[in-house]
C-alpha cells in the first residue's frame, strides 16, 4: 500500500506546505476562543482554524453541488481530499469507479450545525431549522461529499472511534487494497466541534487545559481542543506504478486493539499490543522505527501510560527513538488527529526532519524519553510510527516506510 497524495487542514496551516512550515517554525495554533458566545465557559482557549475560506478552496468543485452549503467539518474534509487527489495526479475516479474507496471518518460529525439548529429552535424561537440541517450533521456526510465530487462508486462511508477515527479509516483502506476490494482509496478524517456545547461537555470532564497543550511536560494539565482534517490517497503499488505516480511513502503495517476496561482512563496493555501488532504486520523489529508520532494529549495519565507502553514495546531502543507530540502545535483535533499525524509521518520520512514537542520545558515524572523538545530535528527517518488512542480504549497504530525501491 503506497501513499501518493497528502492533504491537511490545521490550525497551523490549511495546506500541507503551510502545515509543514508551521511545524518547522514550532508554531502554536492555540489561541483565544472566538466565533460564538462564551457565556459561563471557564476554558477560553482552543486550536481553531481562523483563515479558511470555503468559497476560495472549494468553488471549483463540479459534481458536488451542495459542498458550499455543508457543515464546516465537511469543508475541511473536502479541502484536504482535494489537495491529496491533486498531488496524486490521478484523474478520479479512474477507469473503474467501483474499484475506488472513500473512507473519511469523524468522531462527532456536524456538531456546529447541531448547536446552531438548537439555538435557532430553543433560544431564537424559530419555527424551523435550515433545510440542509440533517445532511450537515450526519457523520458520513464528509465521505459522501468527497465521493460525489470524485465519482467514487466503491465503498464510501465514515469510521467513528473518537480520537482513533482517522487511523482506523486509513487501516481499513489499507485492508481493502490488500484484499483486492479496491485499487485505491481516499482515507482519513475530519473534525470541527469547537462550539459552546462541546466546550461545556469537555470542561465537565476536567480534561481541558486553561493554559495550553504541553505533552509530556511537568506542567501539563490537560489537552486543548483543535479542529481540521488529514487525508491520504492510498493505492496498490502496482496501480501507482502502472500510471507512473510519484510515491511518497508506503503504509507498511497497522495494529488495532481495544482496552476493554474503561471508557475514560487509558490503559497500557491495549496501546502496547496495538504497537506490537503494527510492527508484526509491517514485519519490522522495534529497532527499525526511527520516529514515533505519539498520541500525546497532554493529560496526566495518558502521557505517562503511553510512555510506559512505548518502553514495553521498544525496550532499550525506546531511549533511541525520536518521539514527539505534534498536538503541542495543532491541538487535539479528535477524530482527525491520526490523519493529520499520518501526514506528519510521511513528511518526516520524505524530508528527513522530525517535528518537535513545543512547550516541553521540564519533563513530567516518568516521562523520560527523547520527545524532541522545542525544535524539530534533522535526521534520517526510514520508518515512522503513529499512535492514536481514544476514549473507550480504542487503539489504532500505523507504520509508514519509504517508497518501495
Amino acid at each position: 500500500m503506497v501513499i501518493t497524495g497528502l492533504g491537511a487542514v490545521t490550525s497551523i496551516g490549511t495546506t500541507v506546505p503551510e502545515f509543514w512550515a508551521g511545524m518547522k517554525e514550532g508554531k502554536s495554533g492555540v489561541g483565544p476562543l472566538g466565533g460564538f458566545p462564551y457565556d459561563d465557559l471557564k476554558i477560553l482557549i482552543a486550536a481553531q482554524i481562523r483563515d479558511f475560506d470555503p468559497k476560495a478552496r472549494l468553488k471549483h468543485f463540479k459534481r458536488d453541488k451542495l459542498i458550499l452549503h455543508a457543515d464546516r467539518y465537511s469543508w475541511f474534509a473536502a479541502a484536504a481530499a482535494d489537495e491529496a487527489v491533486k498531488q496524486s495526479g490521478i484523474e478520479m475516479p479512474g477507469a473503474n469507479p467501483y474499484r475506488v474507496a472513500c473512507i473519511i471518518g469523524s468522531g462527532a460529525g456536524g456538531l456546529v450545525t447541531y448547536e446552531t439548529a438548537y439555538r435557532d429552535l430553543f433560544i431564537h424561537n424559530k419555527k424551523a431549522t435550515h433545510p440542509l440541517t440533517l445532511l450537515r450533521i450526519i457523520g458520513s456526510s464528509a465521505s459522501a461529499h468527497v465521493g460525489i465530487e470524485y465519482g467514487i462508486k466503491g465503498p464510501t462511508f465514515a469510521t467513528c472511534s473518537a480520537c482513533s477515527t482517522a487511523a482506523h479509516a486509513i487501516a481499513l483502506a489499507c485492508d481493502y487494497i490488500r484484499n483486492n476490494v479496491v485499487d485505491m482509496a481516499i482515507a482519513g478524517a475530519s473534525e470541527s466541534v469547537i462550539n459552546f456545547g462541546t466546550m461545556r461537555a469537555w470542561q465537565a470532564m476536567h480534561v481541558l487545559s486553561p493554559e495550553g497543550c504541553f505533552p509530556f511536560a511537568k506542567k501539563r494539565n490537560g489537552t486543548v481542543l483543535g479542529e481540521g482534517a488529514g487525508v491520504l490517497v492510498l493505492e496498490s503499488y502496482e496501480h501507482a506504478k502502472a500510471r507512473g505516480a510519484t510515491i511518497l511513502a508506503e503504509l507498511v503495517g497497522h495494529g488495532m486493539t481495544s482496552d476493554s476496561k474503561d471508557m475514560v482512563n487509558p490503559d497500557i496493555e491495549g496501546p502496547r499490543e496495538a504497537m506490537k501488532l503494527a510492527l508484526q504486520d509491517a514485519n519490522l523489529a522495534p529497532e527499525a522505527i526511527n520516529y514515533l508520532n505519539a498520541h500525546g494529549t497532554a493529560t496526566t495519565i495518558n502521557d505517562l501510560n503511553e510512555t510506559n507502553a512505548i518502553k514495553e514495546v521498544f525496550g532499550p531502543h525506546a531511549y533511541k527513538l525520536a518521539v514527539s507530540s505534534t498536538k503541542s502545535m495543532h491541538g487535539h483535533p479528535l477524530g482527525a488527529g491520526g490523519g493529520i499525524e499520518a501526514v506528519a509521518c510521511v513528511k518526516a520520512i520524505g524530508e528527513g526532519w522530525v517535528p518537535p514537542t513545543i512547550g516541553l520545558d521540564e519533563p513530567g515524572e516518568g516521562c523520560d524519553l527523547d520527545y524532541v523538545p522545542h525544535k524539530g530535528r534533522d535526521m534520517k527517518v526510514t520508518y515512522a510510527m503513529s499512535n492514536s488512542f481514544a476514549f473507550g480504549g480504542l487503539n489504532a497504530v500505523l507504520v509508514f516506510g519509504p517508497p518501495p525501491a
